[in-house]
């Protein structure tokens, strides 16, 4: 059984205490894919350290998150196109726009968004989307570019059901988590009604930890956890769940 992780912070300060350990942790049950979205230039070198350690497995994406677009964000911008003009990447993220910390930089974060957007088409990748409190703003930016060559997945996704149809109908995949064992989660209430086909595995780790961790730190081998709620979602085995996910990774993100 191969899970995939698509969204995992493992460079994240939270795990530096046991890194390796906790990502064999995440391997020796079945989670030997992990994607792993870029926040700002302060990391980067801190992913490459990790793909260095665990080549056959971890995959990196570059970009700039909603919530690091400050007054310095065009200089971001630019280490984010100088490092995908350097090396392989597998995504853009992960962008978007964030809403719930601060409001003040939504031009900022509407721009950077788009621009990333483009460099996704020109490079051929997919993106990757945050999206906190602004679905209208994100929407919005997406229609704008939608495009056959726009593709990618809505990361951490708790929208309703009609915001899923209209992200699946831009060409999105949900990235879909912890947040489905919460009791408040909702979007269990309408998962069975996606087709699994637009479904993708993440814990957003070292963030929202799935029941019965809820609360406590997250990690890629709970990736298991959210298969088998989805497991019991769509009344299929675990193996399928981690099959039919896994193929939707590889369709994502080429590999």
């Amino acid at each position: 059984m191969i899970l995939t992780d698509t969204h995992t912070h493992l460079y994240s300060e939270e795990f530096d205490q046991d890194r390796t350990v906790m990502i064999q942790r995440a391997i020796e049950v079945g989670v030997s894919r992990f994607f792993i979205p870029s926040i700002d230039s302060n990391y980067t070198q801190k992913m490459y350290d990790l793909e260095a350690l665990f080549p056959e497995n971890i995959f990196l994406m570059i970009g700039l998150h909603p919530t690091y677009v400050k007054e310095n964000y065009i200089e971001e911008l630019a280490h984010v196109e100088a490092e995908l003009a350097k090396k392989k990447f597998y995504a853009i993220g992960e962008i978007g726009i964030d809403l719930f910390w601060d409001k003040s930089f939504l031009k900022q974060q509407q721009h950077a968004f788009q621009h990333q957007i483009q460099l996704a088409k020109k490079y051929k990748l997919a993106i990757n989307i945050h999206c906190r409190d602004a679905f209208d703003e994100v929407f919005e930016v997406l229609e704008s570019e939608c495009a056959t060559d726009l593709f990618g997945i809505f990361h951490c996704f708790t929208g309703d059901f009609s915001q899923a149809q209209r992200a699946i109908d831009l060409n999105m995949k949900l990235g879909i988590g912890g947040v489905a064992t919460f009791k408040n989660g909702k979007i269990d209430q309408f998962l069975k009604d996606i087709d699994i086909k637009n479904i993708v595995l993440e814990t957003d780790s070292p963030y929202l930890a799935p029941v019965p961790f809820r609360g406590k730190r997250n990690e890629s081998s709970y990736t298991k956890l959210v298969a088998e709620k989805l497991s019991i979602i769509y009344k299929v085995p675990i193996e399928e769940i981690a099959r039919i996910t896994t193929e939707n990774s590889k369709a994502i993100f080429g590999i």
